[in-house]
């Protein structure tokens, strides 16, 4: 039988998978992969969805596609690899994922032969790589991330808290129920998986667990999701290697927000509070009352976002402000995508680096959003 901590981390990949869905993505499967061998890329094996790469197949706990192609580009897909783990994620957890990438981004045919006809362009694929862990990064892997444009999120800072309770409590519940169970009557991880992903992605899949009592914590863990309201996460892309997890009291006050005001500028504020996560917030800028995300940055990331020493050339710094001058949201409602895009002085940011926080007010000190 599975083991509890095992199981956790399943099922955290299958919370990610709604995430990553409700930020733009849409989660693939084997069968939304129309070629035929030897041309297909995505498979399902014994242990999951497998991906085609130049010199192997690599697994993915979870690949998402983004709904919209950016300008003469390639369709992007995204690797997101799932930690539920008691100590910090290694270099080689890192290393791993840059050698995943760089195989699946060579693997090349530009046409594809038929018996008949022309030869005709075979589709092809720009994929990104982000390791979400419970337990935070260990400083060379957040250097090796950095560098090679693998983005790491840090669920162990405390706005994260209810999603890991969420996960944790369903893997007890569950494992509690299968140890009754004789070992005939356990279902297989594959079955729970796949009955997860009924309520949270639509997808109907064979075979699924049927036992009442281990499929009672994951409906519990599924509405829990859909109220996320209490949860609030959502995904934003800043033009920068990392991909930041943003976290609310309450995701709908921002929403209702941004929906009357898609473009806005906010201010950021690194938090002054005890704990070894920094934690940053989000709140509007000429609305300031209107809602507060956060988020927590690793130390590394935080680190090349605050550098900005003298010796830096112009061309670093226009560099530099050019990429953390806005962040992306997408907020999906049913199949209509909603795009948010927050605006921000990086010179702002760079102040704190500095102590100078004399232009704006402690975030401590500004009233809390209105409730819903």
């Amino acid at each position: 039988m599975i083991s509890e901590g095992a199981l956790r981390g399943y099922l955290l990949k299958e919370v990610l998978a709604w995430l990553l869905r409700s930020s733009g993505y849409e989660v693939l499967t084997a069968q939304d992969d129309g070629e035929q061998p030897p041309w297909k890329t995505l498979e399902e094996r014994n242990h999951g969805l497998v991906v085609r790469g130049r010199g192997a197949w690599h697994q993915a706990d979870t690949l998402g596609q983004f709904r919209f192609v950016p300008p003469f580009s390639l369709p992007v897909r995204l690797f997101v690899e799932a930690k539920f783990t008691q100590t910090k994620v290694r270099l080689s957890t890192v290393r791993n994922g840059h050698g995943v990438l760089h195989d699946v981004n060579e693997n090349v045919m530009t046409t594809i032969a038929t018996h008949s006809g022309p030869r005709r362009p075979r589709t092809r694929y720009r994929y990104s790589y982000a390791i979400f862990c419970t337990s935070g990064f260990s400083q060379d892997a957040q250097e090796f991330a950095l560098a090679h444009q693998i983005s790491l999120v840090d669920l162990s800072v405390p706005d994260f808290a209810h999603l890991r309770d969420l996960v944790r409590t369903a893997a007890k519940d569950v494992h509690t129920a299968m140890k009754a169970l004789p070992a005939t009557d356990l279902p297989t991880v594959n079955e729970m998986r796949n009955y997860l992903r009924g309520p949270l992605l639509n997808l109907s899949r064979q075979p699924i667990a049927t036992e009442p009592s281990v499929t009672a914590p994951l409906d519990v863990l599924a509405e829990s999701l859909y109220s996320r309201s209490a949860l609030g996460l959502i995904l934003a892309f800043p033009a920068a290697p990392f991909v930041l997890g943003l976290a609310s009291d309450d995701l709908y006050s921002f929403v209702r927000y941004a929906l009357q005001h898609p473009t806005h500028s906010i201010r950021l504020r690194r938090l002054r509070q005890a704990g070894p996560h920094p934690v940053w917030q989000i709140r509007s800028e000429d609305d300031p009352a209107a809602y507060a995300l956060t988020f927590g940055l690793p130390e590394q990331v935080e680190a090349w976002i605050l550098d900005q020493e003298t010796s830096t050339s112009s061309r670093m710094r226009w560099v530099k402000e050019s990429m953390l001058s806005a962040m992306t949201l997408y907020w999906m409602d049913g199949d209509h995508a909603h795009t948010f895009q927050l605006r921000y002085r990086p010179q702002e940011i760079i102040a704190q680096s500095t102590g100078d926080l004399t232009s704006w007010p402690l975030a401590d000190d500004l009233p809390h959003p209105p409730t819903a």
